[in-house]
């Protein structure tokens, strides 16, 4: 099978199997045990704390672990309308964010919040102006994803930050499809809080975290109470072999982040050029503000089916995994103009630093030969 929907998850580092085994077996102490082995596990979940936090740039003390970034988002969501409880409140967001954050906005309104769905353009990309308009003084948070999961589309984080701090408006973003991928530099992007999940850089599951501007830990009510973990923000045992794998994870997406986009961006242009010849498919998203390994296209009235359930033997989606079993047409999609038809006749290929020539090549053979087969009548359209 040639894998290529490593937005939804990604293949395991060898090297990260491998720091994160003796902590299974050997080094399994409680992280807040105070014995010997327990402060030396503590000890490798602050060498991570510190490893997260340089990718962003930010200090180790601002990162705070969770199960991943849908906990994170519920965490800064349902903290920060916690801890207004007693004014008015007013949340922005955009409507091509991750569903993690669509549902939590959706759960808040039944509780009485009032939110905002921005508008995005046919590129995918947030109007400054509509943002400025959306503003309130009942305004609590804003929330603008980096990276969007579908089209890899790049927001303009910096421009909205700006907005948001001449406001004094907290400002969180998704930054799960960036993390480790794009630089990232939360001295200069100035938002209050950020996620990023393990699983998205060749990390484990169920591991994520958030930054959190020490500054803004006042604005923010727990989610999880217990006994006092991440200096008592978040309540829970720590997951320290997944929190160490996450933390080399990070380092090694940092440090190899120009050798991986120079791989990775020749590879989806061989596989873009393969497939764009039929003029009948197009490239959804702003392609020159995308992550380099992202390709979303829309096959028109072409049954997607059997390139993306592995039939042709590649692995690809149509959607985010988060709803990739709804019937549901792509949100995304949808909010960039795409009729219901073009949404399900679109796959999201995302790919990986093990991604080679030879399988997009192949791929590009299997979904060809697969069309000339079945649409012969469209398969001369080059």
């Amino acid at each position: 099978m040639i894998y290529l929907d490593n937005n939804s998850t990604t293949r395991l580092d060898d090297r990260v199997l491998n720091e994160m085994i003796p902590f299974f077996v050997d080094n399994y102490a409680n992280a807040s045990s105070r014995h010997v082995e327990g402060i030396n596990a503590k000890k490798s979940v602050e060498l991570a704390r510190k490893r997260i936090g340089d990718v962003i740039n930010a200090n180790k003390d601002d990162i705070y672990f969770t199960s991943g970034s849908t906990e994170a988002i519920n965490t800064i969501f349902k903290g920060v309308i916690e801890t207004n409880q007693n004014r008015q409140k007013h949340i922005i967001t955009v409507k091509t964010e991750h569903s993690a954050v669509i549902e939590v906005c959706r759960y808040l309104e039944k509780k009485g919040v009032d939110i905002t769905y921005l508008n995005v353009d046919k590129d995918g990309l947030v109007n400054i102006n509509e943002l400025r308009s959306s503003l309130r003084e009942s305004t609590v948070l804003v929330s603008v994803m980096l990276v969007n999961n579908e089209i890899g589309v790049i927001q303009n984080i910096g421009e909205i930050s700006e907005l948001l701090k001449e406001k004094n408006v907290l400002f969180f973003t998704d930054a799960t499809q960036g993390f480790g991928k794009i630089p990232i530099d939360i001295k200069t992007c100035h938002v209050d809080f950020m996620c990023f999940s393990g699983h998205k850089i060749h990390g484990p599951k169920g591991i994520g975290g958030i930054y959190i501007n020490e500054n803004r830990m006042s604005k923010l009510e727990p989610l999880l109470w217990g006994g006092g973990q991440e200096n008592n923000f978040r309540g829970g045992t720590s997951n320290v072999p997944a929190i160490v794998g996450f933390g080399l994870a990070a380092e090694l997406a940092c440090s190899e982040m120009e050798i991986n986009e120079m791989k990775i961006k020749n590879l989806r242009d061989t596989l873009e050029d393969g497939l764009i010849k039929y003029n009948w498919v197009g490239v959804n998203g702003k392609v020159d503000r995308r992550t380099y390994n992202v390709s979303n296209l829309t096959f028109k009235d072409i049954e997607i089916e059997p390139i993306i359930n592995g039939s042709l033997g590649i692995i690809a989606s149509n959607s985010s995994a988060c709803s990739s079993g709804s019937d549901k047409p792509s949100h995304v999609l949808k909010a960039l103009g795409l009729s219901d038809k073009d949404t399900f006749s679109s796959i999201r290929f995302s790919l990986s630093k093990y991604n080679s020539e030879d399988e997009i090549i192949k791929a590009i053979g299997q979904i060809d030969s697969f069309i000339k087969s079945n649409y012969s009548h469209k398969s001369i359209n080059y």
